[in-house]
């Protein structure tokens, strides 16, 4: 039996709140109120599409426990690849059969609070998560929806054989919004934004790395699924920089979280070490 004591962060990732007109953004913990309520979208909802014969490949999940404003860059980056996408909050989930998310290719969950999203979400639900996605669905978590998409007794979606993940604990220098070198196998660094999320130590194949050479990005097969874990936020828009110094600019990380969902969307493998 393996046994971990977790830190406070290791099953949490720091996010981001947009406030006011003052200050653009301010981080806070994940245990934050801010989690009650649910990311706002215009794309269509899942329910919304039942009443139609028309499913786009891709449904973001914008239920509690999700960023508001990480399910808004998302989209951005959705919309920049210009590709169609349905978004589905909690309740929605609840009430989705696995053969219903096998008409979507790609599950996208981002960031957030790893333990509030699986607090509002059936067991029955991420059940059947876990099995459409052994069926063929693909899967692509980032930071809370990394954690998410591992072993969890906060009702994860164990997409991961088992496997669980601690948080990444940035070289001893606490955890906290900062920026952090990410080395990819075409021997390229970028500068990532990171905020309290995992590494992936134990699954899947190594895609990049955070500075002490722990996996930073894995992928690999659940099933018939293509799954991708992110413990950082390539998304982050240029405003979530403020205070922070970066060698890259956001557009550089902005077209790597091009990358991951393209590969995600496809099934396809990300250059790994």
């Amino acid at each position: 039996m393996r046994l971990t004591f977790f830190s406070a962060g290791a099953l949490r990732c720091i996010i981001l709140i947009a406030v006011a007109i003052v200050v653009p953004i301010t981080f806070i913990g994940c245990g934050s109120s801010a989690f009650s309520k649910p990311a706002a979208s215009r794309a269509p909802t899942a329910s919304m599409l039942a009443q139609t014969a028309s499913v786009p490949p891709i449904l973001l999940f914008n239920g509690t426990g999700t960023l508001s404003a990480d399910v808004s860059a998302w989209e951005t980056i959705l919309k920049n690849l210009e590709l169609s996408y349905a978004t589905a909050n909690s309740s929605a989930m609840n009430s989705m059969t696995v053969t219903k998310l096998k008409t979507y290719k790609l599950l996208i969950v981002p960031g957030g609070n790893s333990r509030t999203i699986g607090k509002y979400l059936t067991k029955t639900a991420t059940a059947n998560i876990h099995n459409a996605v052994q069926a063929g669905l693909h899967y692509l978590g980032i930071c809370a929806g990394g954690f998410f998409g591992g072993y969890s007794i906060y009702n994860g979606l164990n997409l991961t054989s088992g496997v669980w993940f601690n948080v990444y604990h940035n070289g001893g220098k606490g955890t906290g919004i900062t920026a952090v070198e990410i080395s990819y196998p075409n021997n390229t660094k970028l500068d990532q934004l990171w905020a309290d999320g995992p590494e992936f130590a134990g699954w899947g194949s190594i895609a990049g790395k955070y500075p002490d050479h722990t996996p930073a990005v894995a992928e690999g097969k659940s099933g018939l699924g293509w799954v991708i874990l992110c413990g950082f936020h390539p998304e982050a828009p240029a405003s979530w920089r403020n205070g922070l110094t970066f060698t890259t600019s956001a557009a550089a990380d902005n077209a790597y979280a091009g990358k991951l969902v393209t590969a995600a969307l496809n099934g396809t493998s990300l250059p790994h070490f």
